[in-house]
């Protein structure tokens, strides 16, 4: 039978009449998987055609292929609003803020460089690369690079630190705006490619595959693209231009970015199918935060974009896939969190992790096998200032407490978030503020653990 995209609760309610299997059939399946994290920059939530509420002007075939055939979670959430603070979380398994990241300054000046994050996780079996975009700390103590990727559990990298944004076009060099580019520890200061970067990132990713695929790999990508600066090639620009007139410079801009960016996704997706490895790998996508208003990213039904706590900030395309282990062509609607990918690989694994016990996330494997049907009990979003503000999230109650006040929502009547009900429910605000404050009162202050 063929599964259509959302409404995401209707999915599930007719998918358990139908006596969908939530595991794969049989068990004969390794203990070992590769490990692939692919995870987008500022992609909006419905700048994804697999999305109803995208535009005609959006297509993402690939991304929409791995969204059908994995696990789609429609209420999947980042744990900060912005780019670094929900990579810190992705890579600790825990809320960011527990290591005094609330912001990207916070997150791009980098954290305790002695903390276990994800590579140091997994078993000396695996080989684990970083490719993109790092943005968990500077390289201003080049050559020592205390904050960089290979020297933070990572065996390989390509990618580039700094604030975290680059040029697609200029990728040499130490001057400029933009930091430079490295092959693992080595500054590529001179030119040995010239094209697009998000290309060059899905090239990277697939020849680490091939040269892995015979042994367990962890691949984490981390595309920059859709992040400003907006650039793509004239070509493609030119095209959405020429379709769809209406569009904005910048919006014709970044259809053309995400369509590289797409078939970066596919070309990584077909090269684990075409070495016959993609059944044993278990795959998680997601962006890191919503999409951004300097972009024209589009959040679809959802309110606001990048930089807030209301749903277009936090809300994220989320799919999981291992077929080897779950069957796809499902949608689950409970809400989970990007600090939920490490335990996730922690539980795939059978590791037996003393730190584990210290995550935040958990596994999402008892919720896509429906051992489990509840999830996080609560959820918690704090931008370290009161302009943005703070967020808690309990069943489909959500509290944002900001300048402007207290505002309530019920997400499941209300999932963009028009009508502030807060003055209807007191109770209900005393009690998520409770939850809030116990939180709080366990974290650092912005910049320090």
């Amino acid at each position: 039978m063929k599964f259509l995209p959302p409404s995401f609760r209707l999915f599930g309610f007719v998918a358990s009449l139908l006596g969908v299997s939530l595991l794969a059939a049989g068990d004969n399946h390794s203990d070992q998987p590769n490990i692939v994290v692919i995870i987008t920059d500022d992609q909006g939530y419905a700048d994804f055609s697999y999305n109803p509420h995208h535009g005609e002007e959006v297509s993402t075939p690939h991304m929409d292929a791995l969204a059908r055939e994995g696990v789609y979670f429609s209420q999947g959430y980042t744990t900060g609003p912005v780019c670094s603070p929900t990579r810190a979380g992705l890579m600790l398994g825990r809320y960011q803020q527990r290591v005094g990241v609330y912001s990207a300054g916070d997150g791009g000046n980098g954290f305790d460089p002695e903390l276990k994050i994800f590579p140091a996780f997994l078993p000396e079996t695996y080989r684990s690369m970083a490719i993109g975009k790092w943005h968990l700390g500077l390289d201003d103590d080049y050559p020592e690079l205390k904050w960089h990727a290979v020297s933070r559990g990572f065996d390989e990298a390509y990618k580039f630190m700094g604030r975290g944004a680059h040029d697609y076009f200029e990728l040499t060099g130490i001057k400029g705006d933009y930091a430079p580019i490295y092959r693992d520890k080595r500054r590529i200061e001179e030119i040995e490619y010239e094209g697009y970067l998000t290309t060059r990132l899905s090239e990277e990713a697939v020849d680490f595959i091939d040269r892995e695929k015979d042994s367990p790999f962890f691949l984490y990508l981390a595309y920059n693209a859709v992040h400003t600066p907006a650039q793509a090639p004239r070509e493609d620009i030119d095209f959405y231009q020429n379709k769809y007139p209406h569009l904005t410079e910048t919006r014709a801009t970044l259809l053309a970015m995400l369509e590289h960016l797409d078939d970066g996704v596919g070309a990584v997706v077909n090269k684990l199918k075409d070495e016959g490895i993609w059944d044993n790998t278990l795959l998680f996508f997601l962006t890191d935060n919503g999409g951004a208003a300097a972009m024209d990213a589009d959040n679809g039904h959802l309110r606001d974009f990048k930089q807030s706590l209301y749903e277009g900030g936090v809300r994220t395309p989320f799919v999981v896939s291992w077929p080897e282990r779950f069957q796809g062509h499902r949608v689950i609607d409970t809400p989970i969190s990007s600090f939920d990918i490490l335990p996730t690989v922690v539980d795939a694994l059978n590791i037996d992790a003393p730190e584990a016990v210290e995550f935040d996330g958990k596994s999402l494997l008892p919720l896509i096998s429906g051992e489990n049907k509840t999830h996080h009990d609560v959820m918690f979003w704090d931008a370290g200032e009161m302009n943005r503000g703070w967020a808690v999230r309990q069943g489909d109650w959500k509290l944002k407490v900001s300048k402007k006040g207290e505002e309530l929502f019920n997400l499941w009547q209300d999932p963009s978030e028009k009508l502030n009900v807060a003055k209807d429910h007191p109770a209900i605000i005393q009690s998520l503020t409770k939850h809030y404050q116990n939180w709080r009162a366990e974290l650092p202050d912005p910049g320090k653990s």
